[in-house]
C-alpha cells in the first residue's frame, strides 16, 4: 500500500509540473521563441512582357520536287556527264543515249519527206492538166476525179512524212536525258555502255534529283491542338495557317535555340483517321543547302500570340494537392496564398495567367520559410529573364 501511494504522489507531481510548462509565456509547441525575428523572404513583382507561345512538333523534312529520271527512248548509254551529288540546273545534261540509230532514222524519215513532197508536186501538176482537159471535153470525168483524189491521197502522204519526221527527230533529242528540275543529283545507277530501256514507265531508272532550295518540313499536330488552332482563329487570337503565313522556326539534331525560320504554307482537308492527326508543311529557305530532305527537325509553330502577361520564375509556383498556388506578401508583410493559373514556360520564367496581378509581391526565394497568415520580413528582388 505504501508502494502505491508513492507512485501516485509521483503521477501527480509530474502533471502539475505539465501545467505550469504549458502556462508559461512562449512555450506554446511550434511557437516562435521570444524576440525570434520573423524569417526574411525574397519578393518581387512579376515582369509584364507581350509574349508567344510556341508548339512544339518533330517534324521530317522534304524536298519540294523530286524526280526519277529515266530515259524516252532505248538504246546503249554512251555518256553519263555529272557529278555524283552536285548540284545542277534545270535542263543540265545528265546522260546520252547512243545517237547513231536515232540520226539514221532522222535521216530515212528527211528522205521519205523529200519523195511525199515530189509526189505532191507531181498531183497538183497532174490535177492541173485534168482541170484544162475536161474543160476542153478531152476526158472522161473520171479521170478527172482520180487526178484530184490522186493530189489529196499525196498532200496526205506528205503530212504523214512530215510528222513521222517530227517524231525521229524527237526521238534524236530524248537521247540527251537532261535534268527536269534544279536540285542536288544522286549517284549514278547504270554505267556507260550498259543498255537502257526507256519510254515506259518501267524504264530504266538512271539517277534522281530533288530540289533544295527552298525545303518543306512535315509536322502532325494531333486534334487537341487542331481544334484549338480553329477555336483562336475563330476568337482571333491566331489567325489559320490556312490562308495566313504563319511563323515556323526550326533546328537540327546539333543546333541550339531554333536558327532557321519559315512560313506555313499547307494544312491538309481532313484528319487522318488511322493516327487521328492533321498534317501540315512549312517552307523554309535553304541557300546554304545544310537543310537535306529526309533529316527529322524540332520544329516549333506559333500557337498564341504575341499577348500580354504577367511571368514569374517557375520556381516561385508551388503545388498545393492538385491546385498550383504562389505566395503573396501583402503591405502589412503577412503571407497570403493565391490559386493561380499557369500558363507556357519562357526560358525560367513561366506566364500566370490568372490569380495575381502586376502590382502584387511574390516571394520568388525562401518559400521553405513563408507560410499563409505568418509575418515575414520582405527583401525585394529581381526576376531576371
Amino acid at each position: 500500500m505504501g508502494y502505491g501511494n508513492t507512485g501516485l504522489r509521483s503521477l501527480g507531481l509530474a502533471g502539475l509540473t505539465g501545467l505550469l510548462v504549458l502556462a508559461l509565456p512562449g512555450c506554446k509547441p511550434g511557437g516562435p521563441a521570444p524576440g525570434a525575428k520573423p524569417p526574411q523572404v525574397t519578393v518581387a513583382r512579376p515582369l509584364a512582357r507581350e509574349v508567344t507561345d510556341w508548339d512544339e512538333y518533330t517534324g521530317r523534312l522534304a524536298a519540294p520536287e523530286s524526280v526519277d529520271i529515266r530515259a524516252r527512248v532505248s538504246g546503249y548509254l554512251s555518256e553519263v556527264p555529272f557529278d555524283e551529288g552536285a548540284m545542277v540546273g534545270k535542263g543540265e545534261l545528265l546522260a546520252v543515249i547512243d545517237r547513231r540509230p536515232y540520226q539514221a532514222v532522222v535521216a530515212a524519215a528527211r528522205a521519205a519527206l523529200s519523195g511525199a513532197q515530189a509526189r505532191v508536186e507531181l498531183a497538183e501538176l497532174n490535177a492541173s492538166r485534168a482541170t484544162q482537159l475536161l474543160a476542153a471535153r478531152m476526158i472522161a470525168q473520171r479521170d478527172f476525179d482520180a487526178a484530184s483524189e490522186e493530189r489529196k491521197a499525196a498532200a496526205a502522204a506528205l503530212a504523214a512524212a512530215e510528222a513521222a519526221l517530227r517524231s525521229a527527230e524527237l526521238d534524236l533529242g530524248f537521247c540527251e536525258v537532261r535534268s527536269p528540275i534544279a536540285g542536288r543529283v544522286g549517284r549514278r545507277l547504270v554505267t556507260t555502255g550498259n543498255y537502257v530501256a526507256g519510254g515506259t514507265k518501267d524504264a530504266t531508272l538512271l539517277t534522281t534529283v530533288v530540289s533544295i532550295d527552298p525545303i518543306h518540313v512535315y509536322v502532325n499536330a494531333d486534334e487537341s491542338a487542331y481544334l484549338r488552332y480553329q477555336r483562336l482563329a475563330q476568337a482571333g487570337g491566331r489567325p489559320s495557317s490556312r490562308n495566313t503565313p504563319t511563323l515556323v522556326r526550326l533546328a537540327l539534331a546539333d543546333e541550339q535555340g531554333f536558327p532557321h525560320q519559315g512560313h506555313m504554307d499547307f494544312v491538309d482537308n481532313q484528319v487522318d483517321p488511322s493516327t487521328g492527326t492533321v498534317q501540315g508543311r512549312a517552307v523554309f529557305p535553304n541557300p546554304d543547302g545544310v537543310l537535306t530532305p529526309g533529316m527529322f527537325a524540332r520544329v516549333q509553330v506559333v500557337g498564341e500570340g504575341p499577348y500580354p502577361a504577367l511571368l514569374v520564375p517557375d520556381a516561385a509556383i508551388a503545388t498545393d494537392q492538385a491546385r498550383r498556388i504562389v505566395f503573396v506578401v501583402g503591405a502589412d508583410n503577412v503571407v497570403q496564398q493565391r490559386v493561380v493559373e499557369p500558363g507556357r514556360q519562357h526560358g525560367k520564367l513561366r506566364v500566370l495567367r490568372s490569380g495575381v496581378d502586376a502590382n502584387d509581391r511574390i516571394i520568388i526565394n525562401g518559400l521553405q520559410r513563408a507560410r499563409p497568415g505568418q509575418t515575414v520580413e520582405p527583401v525585394d528582388g529581381v526576376i531576371e529573364e
